[in-house]
C-alpha cells in the first residue's frame, strides 16, 4: 500500500465517519470525496460500504450496556425480545427494496449530480418538516425506544428505504421519518443508531461476499485503516449529535445541504471541477 493510497484510505474514513449518523448523507458525501480523489474503482466501491463497520462499531460501543442487556434477555425477557423484533420488522423494507432495485439504483444515480439534486431535496424536506413541526408541534405517542409497535417500526424502516437513493441520507430519513410518525427527537436519533446496526453490518457482509473476486489480502491495510479512521469519526460525531440534538433542530443541517448541492450543481454546471464518474 503506497502513502497516497493510505491517505486516500484516511480522508474517506474520517468523511464516513463524521458523516453517517447526520442527517447529511455519508454515501453521498463518499461518492463525492471518492470523485474528488480519483477513488472511483471496483474495489473503492466496496472500501466505501465495508468501513461502514467501522463507524457502526463506535454505536456499538456507544449503546454497549444496552445492546449486552438486549442480547442476555432475548430468551427470557419480553422488552428485550420485542426490540429485537422492532429492528428487525424496520429493517426488512430496505433489505428487499434494496436487492430488488440496487444494482438500478447504482447504476442509474450514484453520480455526482443525482447525489447533489438529492442533497437539495432532502434539505428542503428538513427545513419543511421542522417548520411544521414549530407551528404545529406533533403529539408524542411514543417516549423511548422501547415504546414503540411494530407498526411504528415497520414505518420507520419504509423511511429508511428512502436512503437507497444515494444522498437522501439514511440517518436523516429515519430520524425525520420516526419525528413525523410521533417519536421525539432523542428516540428517533437513538432508533436511526440501533437501526443501524443490522443495516449497514449486513451491508458489509453482503459487499464482501459479493466481490471477494475483486479483494486479496493486500488490501487489507486499506480497508484497515479506512475502518479506524471510521469508528474514530463516527464515536466523536455520535457523542457530539446526543448533546446536540438536546438542545437543537435540524435546520442547519438542511442548509449545509442546500448550499453544498448548490455547489456541487455550479462546479459540475461551469467546469470548476470535473467530477468522476
Amino acid at each position: 500500500m503506497t502513502l497516497a493510497l493510505a491517505l486516500k484510505a484516511i480522508i474517506m474514513g474520517l468523511v464516513e465517519g463524521f458523516t453517517e449518523f447526520l442527517p447529511i448523507s455519508s454515501t453521498g458525501h463518499l461518492i463525492l470525496a471518492g470523485s474528488l480523489l480519483d477513488f472511483t474503482d471496483e474495489k473503492a466501491k466496496v472500501f466505501e460500504i465495508v468501513i461502514q463497520a467501522g463507524a457502526i462499531m463506535a454505536v456499538c460501543w456507544e449503546y454497549r450496556a444496552r445492546i449486552a442487556s438486549v442480547m442476555s434477555g432475548l430468551t427470557s425477557d419480553p422488552k428485550a425480545q420485542k426490540f429485537m423484533l422492532n429492528l428487525i420488522v424496520a429493517f426488512l423494507p430496505l433489505a428487499v427494496l434494496g436487492l430488488l432495485l440496487g444494482k438500478m439504483i447504482k447504476s442509474a444515480l450514484f453520480k455526482p449530480v443525482p447525489v447533489a439534486m438529492a442533497f437539495i431535496i432532502g434539505g428542503i424536506i428538513i427545513l419543511w418538516v421542522e417548520r411544521r413541526n414549530k407551528l404545529n408541534p406533533p403529539v408524542v405517542r411514543v417516549e423511548t425506544v422501547d415504546d414503540m409497535t411494530l407498526l411504528d417500526a415497520f414505518k420507520v424502516g419504509c423511511a429508511q428505504a428512502v436512503a437507497l437513493i444515494p444522498g437522501t441520507s439514511r440517518s436523516g430519513a429515519t430520524i425525520i421519518g420516526a419525528m413525523m410518525f410521533g417519536l421525539p427527537r432523542k428516540a428517533a436519533t437513538e432508533f436511526s443508531f440501533f437501526l443501524a446496526i443490522p443495516t449497514l453490518l449486513l451491508a458489509t457482509v453482503y459487499s464482501l461476499v459479493k466481490e471477494r473476486d475483486v479483494l486479496s489480502m493486500a488490501d487489507l491495510p486499506m480497508f484497515s485503516i479506512g475502518s479506524i479512521a471510521a469508528f474514530i469519526s463516527a464515536f466523536l460525531c455520535v457523542r457530539w449529535l446526543l448533546r446536540y440534538i438536546s438542545t437543537h433542530d435540524f435546520t442547519v443541517f438542511a442548509w449545509y445541504r442546500i448550499v453544498f448541492g448548490i455547489v456541487v450543481l455550479a462546479s459540475s454546471h461551469y467546469g470548476w471541477v470535473v467530477w468522476a464518474e
